[in-house]
């Protein structure tokens, strides 16, 4: 019987209490590792608590990314229980506003880049000291095709999802001497409900149909259709696992392959 691949691999994951993150967390659990998953959503919190491995595999603690407080405060917890951690999967993101740049209003602006990139910083910058004192291990950063193209209407969740392949070239730079990993991976379009929740607000803004829109999306991707969030924790566990030792500073895209976001 093979070994699973993340036995005993310690983990820490943000926002991860539903979509793409739980996804993930399902996915590290089930190949052995012991996740400490953090989210500000007391009550997709307390539904994921009644999982079976809840205080077994699975450590839940309530932290708003934004804060740099709750943030520091959490990894003083974390530290008074951990030497070190195998993982970090910096997996918090909104979609932010969506029109034209002129009419953004300033404080959607500026919450959707403190979102999606500075927790990205406050969470790594407190990881990367457990991960040396391992001696090793991985940084996992979830950013988006949207990092890789330009998405009308969408600039600043754009913009901030160009910044985390920034971050993660960089970082994978500085720390490759200590054995530590860095990757990012890009989904396209995932179905689920806040890609349902973009689609109806693009809509709204260009006056069309929601089923219109779909179509446009799906008509952007080669394979004509959306990705599912199985596909990324598939993706992330690989990128976790021996299997991709020597694999850092990388961007993975899984998404069907874009052709364009317009």
């Amino acid at each position: 019987m093979n070994q699973p691949k993340l036995l005993n691999k310690k983990i820490i994951i943000s926002a991860a209490a539903d979509g793409i993150g739980w996804s993930i967390a399902q996915a590290c659990m089930s190949n052995g590792a012991l996740v400490y998953l953090t989210d500000k959503n007391n009550e997709a919190l307390e539904n994921i608590s009644k999982h079976d491995l809840y205080e077994k595999q699975l450590f839940l603690d309530r932290v708003d990314t934004k804060n740099t407080q709750e943030v520091e405060n959490y990894f003083i917890k974390i530290k008074d229980k951990l030497n070190s951690i195998d993982a970090l999967i910096n997996n918090v993101g909104i979609a932010g506003p969506t029109g034209k740049l002129e009419d953004l209003d300033i404080k959607d602006w500026q919450e959707t880049i403190d979102i999606n990139i500075n927790s990205y910083f406050y969470y790594s910058k407190h990881s990367i000291p457990l991960l040396k004192n391992r001696k090793g291990g991985s940084i996992i950063n979830l950013s988006s095709t949207a990092g890789l193209f330009g998405f009308p209407l969408r600039s600043p969740y754009a913009a901030s999802k160009w910044a985390v392949i920034g971050i993660t070239k960089t970082l994978a730079m500085e720390l490759g001497k200590f054995n530590i990993r860095v990757n990012a991976i890009c989904p396209g379009s995932v179905s689920g409900d806040r890609m349902k929740r973009v689609i109806e607000a693009k809509a709204k803004s260009l006056g069309l149909t929601v089923e219109k829109v779909q179509k446009e999306f799906e008509s952007y991707v080669s394979l004509g259709k959306f990705v599912d969030k199985e596909d990324i924790a598939n993706m992330a566990v690989f990128l976790l696992s021996e299997e991709a030792h020597k694999i850092t500073g990388q961007v993975m895209t899984i998404d069907g392959h874009t052709e364009r976001m317009n």
